[in-house]
Order: structure tokens, then sequence, then C-alpha cells
């Protein structure tokens, strides 16, 4: 009877080896299964960001192509900088140059969202720019934006319907009297500040966007006789609104007026180089939120 019970128990035991292996091995399948899973899926988005990745680059080139290249600033534009720095890899913010015999067009631009939206409507005003001066070589600033907001408004069909979007753009425009030793100016949003002798003075332009808006009046144009040494810079809010420095503040506009004043008597290229160092110190391991340009003209 004890051989037979020890028997029972034996083969007991050995079934429930031979049950338990089983599971263990149906285990070990579910998980080898579950990790080819995670790594095929591992592996398909690695693939699509990467397409996606390439696509944003090859985005990135089409818009800078219509940027204007470096050779075209050195043979046009006074002694100058261009501080540009985009959050992402393509920009919601641009800079535009354009000339046509006596006068100089510069403009510095802040559309709606940055990335790859933003990229989308920079590319947009940037074309449109280009065939609106290149049919009215003379136009004034104030005559140019409002042919563009024209265009906005109908090219994206904006209606000003509630929640509906209202994309567009905030800028200042430069026209560049050569001969005559004026500027031409018209902005949305954006001001102008003028240094000159060391003293800033700041131009207040209209309080409207590029786009459709409760208030769509037309834009005003406004002139300064140049003086030799004055500087000019437009800029997008990009520089003033970062987070950064010791409490993680905003920089805000009267740091930025204080810094192009301390910094006004360098030649142009070392200002931007100034600027620059400038905006990475107060961000510093903090996130760049904006895109930013900055453009500095001495005439």
């Amino acid at each position: 009877i004890r051989i037979s019970t020890i028997k029972t128990q034996k083969n007991k035991l050995e079934q429930q080896v031979r049950e338990r292996t089983h599971e263990l091995e149906v285990a070990n399948t579910e998980i080898e299964a579950q990790r080819d899973f995670a790594r095929n899926q591992r592996d398909q988005i690695a693939i699509q960001q990467k397409s996606i990745m390439d696509s944003i680059n090859y985005a990135q080139t089409i818009q800078n192509s219509l940027l204007p290249s470096s050779l075209f600033l050195k043979t046009h534009l006074p002694e100058h900088f261009i501080l540009f720095k985009p959050r992402d890899v393509v920009s919601g913010d641009f800079f535009w140059v354009s000339n046509h015999s006596d006068y100089l067009y510069v403009a510095a631009a802040d559309c709606t969202g940055h990335g790859v939206p933003g990229a989308f409507m920079s590319m947009l005003g940037m074309t449109m720019m280009n065939e609106i001066v290149s049919k009215h070589p003379r136009i004034n600033p104030d005559e140019l934006l409002n042919e563009l907001r024209r265009q906005i408004i109908g090219t994206l069909h904006q209606k000003g319907d509630s929640g509906t979007a209202k994309d567009g753009m905030d800028m200042l425009v430069c026209k560049i009297d050569r001969k005559e030793n004026r500027l031409f100016f018209a902005g949305a949003n954006n001001p102008l500040y003028l240094i000159r002798k060391g003293a800033l003075t700041e131009f207040k332009t209209d309080k409207m966007p590029v786009s459709i808006h409760e208030v769509m009046h037309p834009f005003n144009g406004q002139e300064i006789n140049l003086k030799p040494g004055d500087t000019v810079y437009i800029f997008s809010d990009g520089y003033a609104d970062q987070f950064g420095g010791p409490l993680g503040k905003k920089f805000k506009y009267r740091s930025l007026k204080n810094l192009l004043v301390s910094n006004s008597d360098k030649d142009m290229m070392e200002q931007g180089l100034l600027l620059d160092q400038a905006f990475e110190r107060w961000k510093g391991d903090i996130e760049q939120i904006d895109d930013v340009v900055v453009i500095g003209l001495r005439f």
C-alpha cells in the first residue's frame, strides 16, 4: 500500500511538473511574441519619425530657398545683422528683403503658430509679398500691408466667424529711399526702434494683424528722415517673450531696449553676436518658446 501511495504521489508530482513546464513554455511564447510585437512597433515608429523628419527637413530647404541669400543681403543691405532663430526646424517667423531700383524693402514678420503650420504661413506671406512688390515696385509699406491682408483673407477664405481660425501675421515693413535717405514704414502690432546718437526712440504701429480682425482700418504709414549713423531695429516678439534668467521670467521689451542701446556703438555683426549670446544666456536650460527674428540696419 505504501509503495502504491508513493507511486501515485510520484505520478501526480510528475504530472504537475509537466503542466507547470507547459504553462511556462506558453508564457515564454507569449512574452517572446509581445517582445517581437514591441520591437516591430518600435521599428515602425522609428521609420515614421524618420519619414516625418525627412519631410520637415525638406520643408526647411524650401523655406530657406525663399529667404534672401547671404550674397543678396551683403550686396543690397547697408551694414546690418539678422538674428534668425527658429524654435523648431522650420519657422513661423521670417525676414524678407526686396530690391527695386532706388528703393529697398525690408521686413520682419511673425506668423500665427510656429513649426510646420507657421512655416506654411511664412511661405505664403513671402510669396505674396514678392508678387505684390513685383507688380507695384514703388508701393509704400502701408499699401503693401493692406494688399497683403486682402490677399490673405481671400486665399484662406477668412470670414471672421466665431470659433474659426484667424491665421495671419504681425510684421513691420520698411521701404528705404536710398537717394533721399528716407525710411518709410508701416507695421501690424510690431514697433520699430531707432537709435540715434545713443538714444532710442520707439515708433508704435497699428494694433491689428495682417489677417481678418475685429478692427480693420487701413494701415498707417510713417516716415523717418535718416541721418548718418542712425540704426534701425525691427523684430518679432520671440526675443522679448523668452523665459529665462534666475527666476524663469520673460526677457521683456525694456530689457531688449537696454541691450540694444548698450551695444549700439558696436559694429552690426558684433551686435548680432552679442544679441544671440545674451539670448542663450537668458534662456539657459529653458526650452525656446517661440521663433525669433531681429534685424538691425545702420545707415
